[in-house]
């Protein structure tokens, strides 16, 4: 995780932006008075929402939850792919 003050992000913002988006930083932007922002780039945000809708479903993080363990405990088969035909 980054930590920059907001001047020097300001001078400095396109290779943070660069930083953020093509390595996956994290950025916290210093600011007076613990004002501070968390900056992520979109693709982590949208993970992010993503990861929050789906384990805040009680039923559907359970599901997922077991099919991990069962996946850990060698409790899974291999099956070959059929290709659809043209008209499906």
């Amino acid at each position: 995780m980054l930590a920059v003050n907001y001047t020097n992000l300001r001078d400095n913002m396109k290779t943070y932006m660069d930083k953020v988006t093509d390595d996956y930083e994290t950025m916290i932007v210093l600011r007076k008075n613990n004002k501070n922002v968390v900056m992520i780039s979109e693709e982590s945000y949208n993970n992010l929402m993503e990861n929050i809708y789906v384990m805040g479903n009680k039923e559907n993080y359970d599901w997922l939850m077991k099919g991990k363990a069962q996946l850990e405990n060698g409790q899974y088969s291999v099956h070959e792919l059929s290709e659809a035909e043209d008209n499906e």
